[in-house]
């Protein structure tokens, strides 16, 4: 039995998608230590790994508190999260420490500490993975790093790193990963045939049991899911698009508002039209005729997962990727946020589930996401680092 530690940020596009994996190292007999804040203690404990306590100040959407939109206050939040991330672990585990790290690309603090004690560590990526020009193709998202703020901001990493022992620069830390297991379905990975393969092992999504979530009864009507994830969602003028679009057109509706929303804003609420702050997202895909997401890669990957054409509205981030991909790939359509009616939106629901080659091409990706290997495959190739470091030597563990 090896001793794994999962390392991420208190969100839950870096948790979930872990989830499965942990579960499936637990049920091989292994001791998965897992640091988190309380708002993710239970959905950790299912898996069966031990959660480790920690306290966050990262924003809980549920309690109304909002994601910066991007540039170095987002680098901020995290890095302060790793500092105190690092001590609360480092405390906790003591001499314990774990045969390999697990970590995400937020889980700064796991990272680090398998960096100073010369620890295995794999990454685990819920989000698509750098090919051979990424840092030239994204150069102007990261010119902020090269403004006074970020300057400042690349030197403090650069201080805390050192005080821990990692012997790196902050670009060093922060670029490509030793190995790297990616957690989303092949084929939303931007130039696939640039992907390092002695690098990254892509797995396929990885959803496990959420029964626990809850049910969705089978509808008598064709049903729509509409969701913009849980940071993004304050848009008002977004939902009341929705309900014009699909009042009276013989759907049921289903909005998952998030925790922002102010209800009173969208005005009446015709009876074909279910508003919900959150829902069981997979256990409603299982039935959804259409899915209306913001194109986050775990709504992507449900989506591919249950062959649900989609319509892609991207609000932040990766999601400018996804979108277009969804589209690229032929399941679904690409509908930009600020060109968004309720004709045009209502018209995409017609299209693309009225579309035989739509449907086709559902199918034929819900079968590769299912088949790609998931967990098993990912908790293999995580046997496999922690069996090396029980061989290596000292100071050779990587």
């Amino acid at each position: 039995m090896s001793h794994v530690l999962m390392s991420t940020s208190a969100a839950h596009g870096h948790v979930y998608p872990n989830l499965p994996v942990m579960a499936e190292l637990v049920a091989r007999g292994h001791r998965v230590t897992y640091p988190v804040p309380d708002r993710f203690a239970d959905a950790v404990a299912a898996t069966g790994a031990t959660v480790l306590p920690i306290t966050t100040d990262l924003p809980d959407p549920a309690r109304g508190e909002q994601w910066p939109e991007g540039g170095i206050e987002v680098m901020r939040l995290f890095s302060d999260e790793a500092r105190s991330a690092y001590t609360q672990i480092t405390s906790a585990l003591g001499p314990d420490l774990p045969d390999v790290v697990c970590y995400d690309g937020s889980g700064w603090a796991g990272h680090a500490l398998s960096r100073a004690h010369a620890l295995s560590r794999v990454e685990l990526a819920p989000h698509m993975v750098a090919w051979d020009t990424f840092e030239e193709d994204f150069a102007e998202a990261y010119a902020c790093l090269d403004e006074p703020e970020g300057l400042a901001w690349q030197s403090d990493m650069d201080a805390w790193l050192a005080e821990v022992g990692v012997a790196m620069t902050n670009k060093e830390f922060l670029g490509a990963p030793d190995r790297s297991i990616v957690l989303i379905p092949e084929v939303m990975q931007p130039h696939r045939d640039r992907v390092d393969p002695d690098r990254y092992t892509f797995v396929g999504p990885v959803l496990g049991d959420r029964t626990e979530q809850g049910s969705w009864p089978a509808p008598n009507r064709p049903l729509l899911l509409v969701s913009l994830g849980s940071a993004f969602n304050d848009r008002p003028a977004f939902w009341r698009d929705c309900i014009s679009a699909m009042h009276g057109t013989g759907w049921t509706t289903v909005l998952a508002v998030g925790p922002h929303l102010d209800l009173a804003a969208l005005g009446p609420v015709p009876d074909d039209v279910v508003v919900r702050r959150w829902v069981p997202q997979l256990a409603i895909l299982e039935h959804a005729s259409a899915f209306v997401t913001h194109a986050g890669m775990g709504g992507c990957s449900e989506g591919l997962w249950h062959g649900v054409p989609m319509i892609a509205v991207p609000q932040a981030s990766d999601q400018f990727v996804n979108g277009p991909r969804l589209a690229e790939i032929g399941v679904g359509e690409h509908l930009p946020a600020e060109d968004l009616t309720p004709q045009r939106l209502r018209e995409a629901v017609d299209r693309v589930t009225s579309s035989p080659e739509i449907a086709r091409r559902c199918q034929e990706h819900r079968a590769i996401a299912r088949t790609a290997g998931g967990a098993c495959a990912a908790a293999d190739l995580i046997e496999s680092l922690t069996n090396q470091s029980e061989t290596a030597p000292p100071g050779d563990r990587t």
